[in-house]
């Protein structure tokens, strides 16, 4: 989310909810499909790398490469129905870590490399030229050094060389990553279900910019989480403008802070869209769930970044997986779970240049790295739940989480909203959607290391750190 000291997710959004009133009450506006015909390219095919596992045959339709505005297929009016196995998609975004912190130990998908004693071989060297290798954290808890700014993102990737983390201002802190020891749901889930080891945080930048990314398909500007009132209005709308003029229903569920927030007149305008946790939890029982639902921690407590516990988002992500696999609507639903961004922790892949969303460019100031949208940000931990989820499979297609943008969209054939989802896959690699699915019985997963909701560690101290020697 944001650096040590500086203005918290709650802070932002608690003040850009007090102005949302004093702002323009216009909704996000929308543009008519462009005259010019869509294009179509295969699935990007995905890349694989040291560890990877190697992804079954599968058939997977053409990408439409969309312009802004175009929809996926041009031929059908807006919010027609193209995937009706599909009738509920739950969105569950956690926060600030690397694919490799987390499950670079799955020995499933492209993580860690292992010496003959089953420790990583990866390394990085201090500004002092010492060595630091991968470890195990002690604790679920974790240090507050870690950086995921922009030129502290600069720093860590190096040219794409990923040897610039324990020079950043993360430290030594940056090599630390959990197991299945630590975080058993986790590892659970991403053993059963498709996993996605290409997926990519959308830009350098902080939590707002990449949730930006992943509600209107641009940062529109913005590397930072923090207070900024000049954030230009999406010139083609949000989802949830997408969303609600073509009447499919949507909730964003928060336990505090609704990201919807994140564009104070949509939010002003869609009030009664924005539900309670304990709301989604009692909808998810009794089968009431809307077509699209955002699914929202505790921003104090649950959603992983540091200091925190990792334990309690484990287990908050746990209860929300749980609910929807015992839901009345599970055998129609799809739930993505990602992270937003890396939080200033290790990863080995290097993120591939990407496609700018708009002509927007980031409002750097004089000391920042240069830099544009053309480039991905770092790996995040990314998995498919569905009944329709292909078993025993990895998908290694690059995407990011414009992906959730187009899965939306090629649903509904709902129109791009910027360059980036209009060339993005649409997931559905991961997906079988010819029968009823293979896990139309939902599986049991183990359980979470901590389900007590409270810590199991003192927050902030995330016991030793290794010294580079």
């Amino acid at each position: 989310m944001g650096e040590s000291g500086g203005m918290s997710r709650r802070t932002f959004l608690a003040a850009t909810a007090s102005a949302a009133a004093l702002l323009a009450a216009e909704g996000c506006s929308s543009s008519s499909t462009s005259k010019s015909s869509p294009t179509t390219r295969p699935a990007a095919p995905g890349t694989s790398g040291p560890g990877a596992t190697t992804a079954p045959e599968t058939t997977t339709p053409p990408v439409v490469v969309r312009r802004p505005g175009e929809r996926p297929d041009a031929t059908r009016p807006e919010g027609t129905d193209l995937l009706p196995p599909i009738e509920h998609i739950v969105i569950v975004m956690q926060e600030n870590h690397s694919y490799d912190s987390y499950l670079g130990m799955l020995r499933r998908g492209d993580g860690f490399t292992l010496d003959s004693s089953g420790r990583p071989t990866h390394t990085n060297r201090d500004s002092h030229g010492r060595v630091m290798r991968s470890f195990h954290m002690s604790t679920t808890c974790q240090a507050d050094s870690l950086s995921q700014n922009w030129n502290s993102m600069h720093t860590q990737w190096d040219n794409g060389r990923m040897d610039g983390f324990v020079r950043s201002p993360s430290g030594p802190a940056a090599m630390g990553y959990w197991d299945s020891s630590d975080l058993p749901f986790y590892y659970s889930l991403a053993s059963t279900f498709p996993l996605c080891d290409r997926w990519f945080a959308s830009c350098f930048g902080q939590t707002f910019p990449n949730r930006r990314f992943l509600l209107c398909g641009s940062a529109l500007g913005t590397i930072r989480t923090g207070l900024d009132l000049n954030v230009p209005t999406p010139r083609f709308g949000t989802i949830f403008d997408a969303l609600s003029r073509n009447n499919i229903s949507w909730r964003d569920y928060a336990t505090t802070l609704a990201s919807v927030l994140l564009f104070p007149p949509v939010f002003d305008a869609h009030r009664a869209n924005i539900g309670h946790i304990d709301e989604f939890f009692r909808d998810a029982a009794a089968g009431h769930l809307p077509s699209v639902s955002f699914v929202e921690s505790n921003d104090s407590t649950q959603t992983e970044e540091n200091p925190q516990d990792v334990s309690l988002g484990e287990g908050f992500t746990a209860k929300v997986v749980n609910a929807v696999m015992q839901s009345p609507t599970w055998p129609k639903t799809v739930l993505l779970f990602c992270y937003d961004e890396h939080g200033g922790y290790y990863d080995h892949v290097a993120p591939p240049t990407a496609i700018a969303p708009d002509d927007i460019a980031p409002r750097l100031k004089a000391d920042d790295a240069p830099g544009d949208y053309t480039r991905y940000g770092f790996r995040v931990p990314a998995v498919v739940v569905s009944p329709y989820a292909r078993p025993d499979y990895v998908s290694h297609v690059v995407r990011d989480h414009t992906a959730i943008l187009s899965f939306i969209e090629h649903k509904w054939n709902l129109p791009a909203l910027s360059r980036r989802d209009g060339a993005s896959d649409h997931l559905l690699d991961t997906l079988d959607l010819t029968g009823p699915g293979a896990f139309l019985h939902a599986p049991k997963l183990a359980a979470p290391h901590n389900a007590t909701g409270a810590p199991i560690c003192k927050v902030g101290d995330p016991g030793p750190i290794p010294v580079p020697a």
